[in-house]
């Protein structure tokens, strides 16, 4: 596909339902335990450790792969705010794109607010900054998939090597992550390299550009040092003249399917865009969006279909500005198959992206970073799924900070004021020895004041006293952080009241 456009502008709930029909509520109690351990395939379905079938449904957060050598957006707010909203929208998984940039030694991460927020990540390399996130996104329930995106932060590559990372390299990298998060399972796969694309083919047999012998190899080198991960292999553009997406063209499964020495790892992974990406011929048939189900079938869709493996769509997105865009989302997701209709019997997917500055796609967060585009994220809604059995901290996690005190401390600030209106914003600082939890602040207007309006949190209100609770993505304040919300009230005029905060 067609994405130096995007990564050059990108540089500067699932799982866990018992398949439809049970309604029983030991079912009900078998699937809010669902996803623990690690995960294995049978036929097209994934299951857990128990073998219940699980979902993957999430999100792409880019950024390791950039020269930032860390996630985007840690300028803007504190990581585990983010991985908490990211969950209270109902996304569990995370794609996490690197380059092996991060695995050279002292590779420090660039564009971390430290001041206030991601304080326990002050000082720590890319690899470390990883481990945190790992950690946390583990203990809230969520899964992650590494991704290999590029070999280096200058760009991605058609094929898994070039002159300055040489294969050797790049299966090197594999087995140090394989092992890093070895006996994490919050780490739950590795996608060996990001959209494969011409010259690479698949079945050719020529072993400098067989992206199907290549993942192979690193798959089952992968394997030989943590045989419990998920192996997820991209398509490639072409196949037998037959051109696609960038990564999205697995037609090749058919006849030559990948064969690793570890059985029931294999989860194949492909890739769809619309046209804020680039235009495909499909876009412009006239039975359009009809056509779009029996392409699919061609390039993908067959391997779920008849039962071959999990098929992943590791990568989907859209500014959703179009309205042919808008049509191909909303046939795509009826295709890949509503969680109320077929449970975790479905296609696995994780959408690009949770980044706003995707340059052709945008994210499901706005441009300040904490927004929620709510129209893009509706779109998602029917192939959410509930999210899986929290674990505790992986290796190389933060632990628990023990004993301490919840404290927090609350201030209250009038942006504007207009007679008949007002706008304020309250800050909320973690100011004791533990992370919060969730918070809750109090105060009392002076005179008739009432909230017309809040965001970044809830609210009731009794006469002139307010209450306003944490959202779900911002409860959690880490020691020294801070959190914030806004609201809108009239009239205006009124003096700044006192206000106090309770924490757990």
């Amino acid at each position: 596909m067609f994405r130096t456009l995007r990564r050059a502008l990108c540089v500067a709930a699932a799982l866990l339902l018992p398949l439809a029909g049970v309604q029983s509520a030991r079912a009900d109690v078998a699937a809010e335990a669902a996803g623990g351990g690690y995960w294995h395939t049978s036929g097209r379905q994934i299951l857990d450790a128990a073998g219940q079938p699980v979902r993957i449904a999430g999100i792409n957060w880019f950024g390791f792969e950039t020269a930032n050598h860390v996630v985007h957006g840690l300028w803007a707010r504190d990581y585990k705010s983010m991985i908490d909203q990211m969950k209270s929208l109902g996304y569990n998984t995370i794609r996490m794109p690197y380059s092996d940039d991060i695995l050279k030694p002292g590779t420090m991460p660039d564009s971390i607010n430290t001041d206030g927020k991601n304080t326990d990540l002050r000082g720590l390399t890319s690899l470390q900054v990883l481990d945190r996130i790992v950690a946390y996104a583990g203990q809230s329930g969520l899964k992650i998939v590494l991704d290999r995106h590029r070999p280096d932060a200058a760009g991605q590559s058609a094929l898994w090597y070039t002159a300055s990372v040489p294969e050797s390299t790049w299966i090197t990298n594999l087995k140090a992550l394989a092992t890093r998060y070895k006996g994490n399972s919050t780490v739950i796969g590795i996608d060996l390299h990001n959209e494969p694309h011409d010259p690479a083919c698949w079945g050719c047999g020529d072993t400098s550009r067989d992206w199907r012998l290549a993942a192979q190899r690193a798959g089952n080198a992968v394997l030989s040092v943590n045989p419990e991960l998920l192996i997820m292999v991209e398509g490639v553009q072409s196949h037998n003249g037959v051109n696609g997406w960038w990564g999205g063209n697995l037609m090749g499964v058919a006849q030559y399917p990948v064969q690793l020495d570890v059985p029931n790892r294999l989860v194949y992974s492909a890739h769809e865009y619309a046209t804020s990406v680039a235009q495909q011929s499909w876009f412009s048939d006239p039975s359009f969006p009809a056509n779009m189900p029996g392409i699919w079938d061609k390039y993908w869709g067959y391997i779920f279909k008849q039962n071959i493996a999990p098929v992943w769509l590791g990568e989907f997105g859209t500014t959703l500005q179009p309205s042919v865009d808008q049509k191909w989302l909303a046939e795509l997701v009826k295709y890949l198959r509503s969680t109320s209709a077929y449970g975790a019997d479905s296609f696995h997917w994780t959408f690009w992206s949770w980044n706003p500055n995707s340059g052709d796609t945008g994210g499901i967060l706005k441009d300040d970073w904490q927004t929620v585009d709510t129209a893009k994220d509706g779109y998602l809604a029917s192939i959410k799924a509930p999210g899986f059995d929290a674990g505790g901290p992986g290796p190389g996690g933060p632990g628990d900070p023990g004993g301490g005190n919840a404290t927090c401390a609350a201030a209250y600030t009038v942006g504007s004021d207009w007679g008949g209106g007002f706008n304020a914003e309250v800050k909320v600082t973690n100011a004791g020895s533990v992370p919060l939890k969730s918070w809750k602040v109090t105060w009392t207007w002076s005179g008739s004041q009432k909230v017309t309006n809040m965001w970044n949190a809830s609210h009731t209100q009794s006469g002139a006293t307010v209450t306003a609770v944490n959202a779900a993505h911002n409860g959690s304040v880490s020691v020294g952080g801070s959190a914030s919300f806004g609201l809108g009230g009239a009239p205006g005029g009124g003096t700044v009241p006192s206000v106090s905060c309770t924490a757990t």
